[in-house]
């Protein structure tokens, strides 16, 4: 056993021998440029350490630097969505306050250059149902409006005024089922009665012989004593004859009735408002 210990240690003293002659040897030997095989040996080996080592410490740093930078571009994104967020509701609420000063001028051009009396008033609200058509304002009875005043606006024919309160009333827009008002064509003067679909408008009472095309233009009459005269209402879109009679003239309302915000009520009392009233005297007087 012990000899066997003497000859593995002889053996690996002679292997660090060989080792060391080898290793003198190299330093001693040269390569073309003169630079001795060992050094240039160690030189590349360090060199591939400190490579892999600033590639990976370059990476991290990369990484590192990327995350931060990363970071910071989604809080800048962030803010500029905000601020854009900001901008277009200021811009909606500019093109509101543009939208209704617009109105209002038009409202006041309508008012100025129309002889008769009105007063201006906003729809507050809308009827619930759609066989109902109506409309309510911000003005009543305390400031002079009575049942069957005319409604109109810079588009058209509005309505009338159906149940006055003392700060708000209601309208019967023209459209309503139960709406009509007396009108004739501005080119061949042909006289009917429009009357409300709950969608549209209906030219109804027309002569066969009179007088009408696509794309009349159709405004008020003025004889059931309510509309003023020359007021546009439509333009007619269509038209059925049936044995040489009309049986359906559909006008096309000038007025958007979904998007009604503010109105002029004329304040001259109708003919019929103002007989009931001489009527109710009457009966009082009695």
């Amino acid at each position: 056993m012990a000899l066997l210990d003497i000859r593995q240690r002889t053996g690996w003293l002679f292997m660090a021998v060989v080792v060391g002659h080898i290793l003198l040897i190299s330093t001693q030997v040269a390569t073309r440029r003169g630079v001795p095989v060992v050094e240039a040996l160690t030189f590349g080996v360090f060199a591939e350490v400190q490579r892999t080592t600033t590639s990976g410490i370059g990476s991290v740093r990369d990484v590192w630097q990327n995350y931060f930078a990363l970071q910071q571009t989604r809080q800048e994104n962030q803010q500029l969505r905000t601020e854009v967020a900001q901008l277009r509701v200021g811009l909606q609420q500019e093109r509101a306050l543009a939208e209704q000063s617009r109105m209002l001028q038009k409202l006041l051009d309508m008012r100025m250059e129309t002889p008769l009396k009105t007063t201006a008033a906003y729809v507050i609200a809308g009827a619930a149902s759609p066989d109902f058509r109506t409309a309510t304002i911000d003005k009543g009875t305390s400031d002079g409006l009575k049942p069957d005043m005319a409604v109109i606006s810079p588009a058209g024919v509005v309505g009338r005024i159906i149940l006055p309160t003392s700060r708000a009333a209601k309208i019967q827009l023209l459209i309503d089922r139960d709406a009509a008002a007396g009108a004739v064509t501005e080119r061949g003067r042909a006289q009917g009665v429009v009357v409300g679909t709950g969608t549209s408008l209906r030219f109804d009472h027309v002569s066969g012989t009179a007088d009408i095309k696509v794309g009349d233009r159709v405004v008020t009459s003025g004889i059931e004593g309510i509309y003023p005269k020359g007021f546009e209402i439509g333009q007619i879109e269509s038209i059925e004859r049936r044995a040489g009679e009309f049986s359906a003239i559909i006008i096309r309302p000038t007025v958007e009735f979904s998007s009604i915000e503010a109105v002029l009520v004329v304040m001259t009392e109708s003919s019929l408002a103002a007989a009931a009233a001489v009527d109710r005297s009457d009966d009082e007087g009695r």
